[in-house]
């Protein structure tokens, strides 16, 4: 999608949106009702035409005609609901006080955590928690942009936290408490990168229901009482944002998402990678000995260094997969009590 931003597709149909002040130029998707409403136009019931505006990108000449739109919404003190890669969001200019407080009556159910702040990047993220434990810093670097929130202590005087308006302060830091997140989909990106500021997101669906992958689910749930509905299909990874809670001494996951906990723990790990030519000798001596000389130090066996936080590996510039350590080092970790002979 990247690219469809940066130049125009070779189609020649408009972008496919409705409007309360005149006849509706809407898509010829079927509205998802209940019951006998199933599967008619949603044309047929203008009361059910919920959003003032609804933009459909996969029919648009140029998806950049709704990043404009979207944040001219926005610096307006409207309500957008974006697709991302994880489930859809509502969201709101942080700068705006009103509009924020209305995402939360909204969508925000009542001991749910802070709202989060979407922003362009780790540089941004920095900006408002400008001392992210080395865990977090591991994991902004390798998750982001993507389907990971992370909940961060925020009690520094040099975070911009301070700048936004009181009421904003006191729904996305609760407690000197933030939640902070890049998303990986183009249509929110692009906004961010055009808006100055971050944006408070929250999922668009009503409080205590089922998280919305597609714009329709959203507009079933929340169509009524947001602006803009922005449509770009379901969403890849159609499941929320993993959450983890991080602090010096190290992570928490408040909430399991599109990332394992698994994976979580593997990307937040302190990973030394050891190289040479064809990785069938010194580099995977070399990788046995660390290991063994990591493990000393934490008191562990090597089999537990994974579950400490610590992955140690080997490769090659110029590896052939399936290829066996060479005999010579095999027999010399062997001297030293290590079990060369597994490597591959």
């Amino acid at each position: 999608m990247s690219g469809a931003l940066l130049t125009s597709p070779a189609r020649k149909s408009r972008i496919n949106y409705s409007s309360q002040e005149g006849p509706p130029k809407l898509r010829e998707k079927p509205f998802r009702g209940r019951g006998f409403l199933r599967g008619l136009p949603a044309y047929l019931f203008p009361s059910l035409l919920m959003a003032s505006l609804f933009l459909d990108v996969t029919t648009a000449e140029d998806p950049r005609d709704v990043v404009h739109r979207a944040v001219q919404a926005l610096a307006e003190g409207k309500l957008v609901v974006f697709p991302t890669e994880t489930v859809y969001v509502v969201a709101a200019h942080a700068f705006d006080e009103r509009a924020v407080e209305r995402l939360t009556h909204l969508c925000r159910k009542p001991g749910s955590g802070p709202l989060t702040l979407a922003v362009k990047s780790t540089d941004e993220a920095l900006d408002y928690v400008p001392r992210i434990p080395r865990v977090g810093l591991r994991l902004a670097r390798r998750c982001w942009p993507g389907p990971v929130t992370l909940q961060l202590d925020d009690a520094h005087t040099d975070s911009l936290v301070q700048r936004l308006p009181t009421r904003v302060k006191e729904l996305v830091a609760p407690n000197g408490v933030i939640r902070l997140r890049v998303p990986a989909h183009d249509l929110i990106t692009s906004a961010l990168r055009l808006l100055a500021g971050p944006l408070v997101i929250a999922g668009a669906h009503c409080p205590g229901e089922p998280d919305s992958v597609t714009a329709q689910e959203a507009i079933q749930q929340i169509g009524k009482k947001v602006d803009v509905v922005i449509d770009a299909g379901r969403c890849r990874l159609a499941q929320p944002s993993t959450i983890a809670y991080v602090d010096h001494e190290g992570f928490e996951i408040p909430r399991v998402g599109a990332v394992s906990e698994t994976n979580l723990k593997r990307l937040a790990s302190w990973i030394a990678v050891v190289v040479c030519t064809g990785n069938t000798c010194r580099s995977p001596m070399a990788e046995a000995l660390l290991r063994k000389r990591i493990a000393e130090k934490l008191g562990c066996t090597t089999e537990e260094l994974e579950e400490r936080g610590v992955m140690v590996m080997s490769a090659g510039i110029a590896a052939s997969p399936g290829v066996r350590p060479a005999a010579e080092a095999v027999g010399a970790m062997k001297q030293r009590g290590l079990d060369l002979s597994m490597h591959e």
